[in-house]
């Protein structure tokens, strides 16, 4: 999955206005501009389309646990240069507050079904024998779930 994609859809789920995204990035200590936010956004075939580096989602992930769960004590986490799947489920989780329940319910609603072994495998560290690579259809189904929950309670209010 493209940055740009995880943003897109992210930005859907919780139903974020371009100033709600901007206030997330300064969670981060980030500043970026609307016009920024808008070429990140637009389909990747527009020519105003502007690819969204790891950093800059790293950025945003940062700043939506900030947003998410408070922030917390002592020095801040910087975001990373390189992004996987992995750290980008991880960082949801955290911004969640999930427990593994929780992310197998939200992966059976968008009708993906995992084991909890397997599940755990994705938050290993890279170098323990049991880690495992997420792909992009698990870390899209993830989202998928994010979104049918979320945007969902979102619409009952």
């Amino acid at each position: 999955m493209t940055n740009n994609d995880i943003l897109r859809r992210l930005r859907y789920a919780f139903d974020l206005s371009d100033a709600g995204m901007i206030a997330i990035f300064a969670l981060a200590a980030h500043e970026v501009t609307r016009e920024q936010i808008s070429a990140w956004l637009k389909k990747d075939e527009d020519p105003a389309f502007q690819e969204c580096r790891d950093v800059q989602l790293a950025t945003f992930l940062n700043g939506f646990i900030i947003d998410r769960r408070g922030k917390k004590e002592g020095v801040q986490p910087t975001p990373e240069q390189r992004l996987t799947n992995n750290l980008v489920f991880r960082k949801l989780k955290i911004a969640l507050e999930l427990k593994d329940d929780d992310i197998l319910e939200l992966m059976a609603l968008a009708g993906m079904c995992i084991g909890k072994h397997e599940l755990s495998a994705f938050f290993r560290n890279t170098e323990h024998k049991h880690y495992r690579e997420c792909q992009d259809q698990v870390l899209r189904k993830f989202l998928k779930g994010i979104q049918l929950k979320y945007r969902d309670n979102l619409c009952d209010n």
